[in-house]
């Protein structure tokens, strides 16, 4: 059996669903082609094939139905396994109304901006400039010049208007031609092209001529606003600076960021964006990470601190090792996850697929019904009647119920792209609205996945001293709990002194001496070894272990002076963010590998249910059981060993800061790792199909009020292509207003 190979392409002029609805019929007709995914706002098509496809002839096919397409980031060496091949062999682009700017395009060049992400920039610039736009325009000016001339010269007005109307309709009527060959024969341009030729039949070619430019100006509306949802997801692109201030030899040098290789250091001033991923190596600022993840107030970050490309620097030097190439860093990787998703079709979206290819010939049976049976049987007058009929056809045309659909999820993936917030697919979208039961991880999830110290007790000498002995201990260690005391001490500003003697006391503690004083800082049971601990004091490592705190016990000469404990604490917005999922009426459950008492400690100061001392598997077993319970359960964990649980539940949902891990293991992941972000992304996935539901509303009812009064005899030919292409610029209209973020 063949291998499957996929390869991407980039799609120029698709600007409604019918157009992807042409094109994925095509290119499936192509030998060896087993699946194809068009997404019409990404202006991007998939195509899985075997090694007998011919690439060659699915980008004719492509070409053939009047849209540019060239190879898209990676999958330049896929098709270069094909064998040699012209890639400028893509037909003659010069009769097409689409936007074809790209048919001189040298595509070996395209490859290589597109590893870079410039791929993603806006296909045209203005809207005159695009082909569809050019052909727009002609048309109009046909329009005004039949007009004109009819007003001269009366006699011959009827063939000025059908002279017009050939302007607009040629290219229009052999892109149905090339349709209905490539398997879509009820194609918009098919219906226009009958309705039209129709209408000068029975002398209506004024109309005629009126219909095609409204038409043409819808289809251009079209595109322009499918540009705008486009161009939402692609902006982030351009939040990555093309150049970089590359460090070599002690010098610096500027290069194109594209070029820097992993490894390299680069030097990031105060205000500029950093333009790799990286790990800072020297300096210390606050970054302002709100492009990227939608965080609203600057991270201080330091040495071994990761940042992202993207960010803004703000207020000192940072030299930073390059840990990901141009093309794998995480806006380049987040870009790619929507796009991807994008293709992926929500339940919702496919059954209106379904819908449609029976509703089309359905709408063109009716048609020719409404045209033939008053005439025949009830002595209707023929021309009036095939007016109507063709009417009817103009207003039947699927375009803004299908789009309705993918346009919202498009914009709706984009708008929580750009918050942080990734979700793969219509389908992740369209389930995260009906969770009812969120689980979450603890470490890492709930809390901040770094042990800090919450309590000093001192017997005898000050906090300040107790905690400077217990840093001395712990200088050079990595140990999380070693790294909580360097930390809180380095926060109080107590002095640090160098010990002498340091040794370690395997399963106990640690051991040395300073100024004098032989010091341990021993765990409980290491303590009461030595004779260290009495009632009074083992009283209180009780209490503080009940709260689920780690604690460690100071000796001075022998003698106990004081505690220190020790926790994971919650993050500081895990407890706003399980409350605005109550008030959603979304139920929570900590499953954690934690010791009981710890989870217990924490499940408390949060409020929430919980589970403890879980392995993976057990995880994994709660989350079935939950399923079985009725609820629909997202799992929220760290996409490691949090991953069987992940994949059981309906949705999974990975915490992290852009790593591989969370972005792609997991359905869907919250960049910033904020507890409230769940919430924020199950209230978008409702708020999106609230959306769906206006947009099919919108479509299906002015084709209904249209469909009365053309029957009526109230309205026409031309109010009836405003009725289709209105409906459409008004469904992307609405599904736009999902990019305004909120909150």
């Amino acid at each position: 059996m063949a291998e499957t190979s996929e390869t991407r392409y980039r799609v120029g002029g698709l600007d409604c669903a019918a157009c992807a609805t042409k094109i994925d019929t095509a290119v499936r007709r192509v030998a060896g082609v087993a699946d194809v995914s068009v997404s019409v706002v990404a202006g991007t098509m998939t195509v899985r094939h075997d090694g007998s496809s011919d690439l060659t002839a699915i980008e004719k096919r492509v070409t053939g139905l009047g849209y540019s397409v060239s190879l898209f980031a990676g999958s330049a060496a896929q098709a270069q396994d094909h064998g040699p091949r012209d890639h400028h062999d893509h037909g003659d682009h010069a009769g097409h109304d689409h936007d074809h700017d790209h048919a001189d395009h040298d595509h070996g060049k395209k490859k290589i901006d597109g590893l870079h992400g410039r791929d993603h920039a806006p296909m045209t610039a203005s809207w005159w400039q695009s082909r569809k736009g050019r052909l727009t325009i002609v048309s109009g000016a046909a329009l005004v010049a039949a007009y004109a001339i009819g007003h001269l010269v009366p006699a011959v007005a009827s063939y000025a208007f059908v002279i017009a109307m050939l302007v607009g309709l040629v290219p229009i009527a052999r892109r149905a031609v090339m349709a209905a060959l490539s398997g879509t024969p009820f194609s918009i341009e098919m219906l226009m092209t009958i309705a039209a030729v129709g209408a000068v039949i029975i002398n209506a070619g004024e109309e005629a001529a009126t219909v095609v430019f409204l038409f043409l100006v819808g289809e251009l509306l079209e595109g322009v606003a499918a540009g705008k949802a486009r161009e939402s997801i692609q902006s982030l692109s351009a939040l990555v600076p093309k150049n970089a201030l590359l460090e070599e030899n002690g010098q610096t040098r500027q290069v194109p960021a594209e070029s820097l290789a992993v490894g390299a250091i680069i030097m990031v001033r105060p205000g500029d964006r950093i333009s790799a991923d990286g790990i800072i190596v020297s300096g210390e600022s606050a970054i302002d990470e709100a492009p990227v993840t939608g965080e609203s107030t600057p991270v201080r970050k330091g040495v071994d601190a990761v940042v992202i490309a993207g960010t803004v620097n703000g207020d000192s030097v940072l030299r930073v090792r390059v840990t990901a190439a141009a093309a794998d860093n995480t806006i380049a990787r987040v870009v790619r996850l929507v796009e991807e998703a994008q293709e992926s079709k929500a339940p919702t979206e496919r059954f209106i697929d379904r819908f449609s290819r029976y509703y089309t010939p359905g709408v063109v049976v009716v048609a020719a019904l409404v045209a033939v049976v008053p005439p025949l049987l009830l002595g209707g007058v023929w021309s009036e009647w095939v007016y109507k009929g063709l009417a009817i056809l103009l207003i039947g045309c699927p375009c803004a119920l299908v789009i309705s659909t993918p346009a919202a999820i498009a914009a709706s993936l984009s708008a929580g792209a750009r918050r942080g917030l990734l979700m793969k697919g219509g389908a992740v979208l369209e389930t995260l609205g009906k969770v009812t039961m969120v689980a979450f991880d603890k470490t890492g999830t709930l809390t901040e996945g770094k042990p800090q110290v919450t309590d000093i007790v001192s017997f005898g000498l000050s906090e300040a001293q107790v905690l400077s002995r217990a840093a001395v201990l712990e200088q050079g260690s990595s140990h999380p709990l070693a790294l909580a005391i360097l930390n809180r001490a380095r926060a109080d500003g107590v002095p640090v002194p160098p010990a002498f003697e340091l040794e370690a006391l395997p399963g106990k503690g640690v051991s040395g001496k300073v100024g004098g004083e032989t010091l341990h800082l021993l765990s409980p049971s290491a303590a009461r070894e030595r004779g260290a601990l009495d009632g009074e004091k083992d009283a209180g490592i009780a209490v503080l272990n009940d709260e689920g705190k780690s604690v460690s016990v100071l000796l001075v000469n022998g003698v106990a002076v004081g505690l220190i404990a020790i926790r994971d604490e919650p993050r500081e917005d895990a407890k706003a963010g399980l409350s605005t999922l109550g008030s959603a009426g979304v139920k929570a459950m900590m499953l954690t590998g934690d010791n009981k008492r710890t989870a217990a400690a924490v499940a408390g100061m949060l409020g929430i249910e919980w589970r403890g001392e879980m392995m993976p598997e057990d995880k994994q077993r709660v989350v079935g059981e939950l399923k079985r319970q009725g609820f629909i359960v997202a799992k929220v964990g760290d996409g490691i060993n949090d991953a069987p649980a992940l994949a059981a539940a309906d949705i999974g949902i990975a915490m992290g800061g852009g790593t591989d891990v969370a972005l792609e293991t997991a359905d869907a992941a919250v960049l910033h790792g904020r507890v409230g972000d769940v919430a924020r992304m199950i209230e978008l996935s409702k708020r999106t199909m609230r959306n769906i539901l206006e947009n099919i509303t919108i479509a299906l009812g002015l084709k209904a009020v249209f469909l009365v009064t053309t029957i009526a005899g109230i309205t026409g030919l031309w109010p009836a292509i405003l009725a289709d292409t209105g409906a459409t610029v008004l469904v992307t209209i609405n599904a736009l207003r999902l990019l305004r973020v909120r909150g």
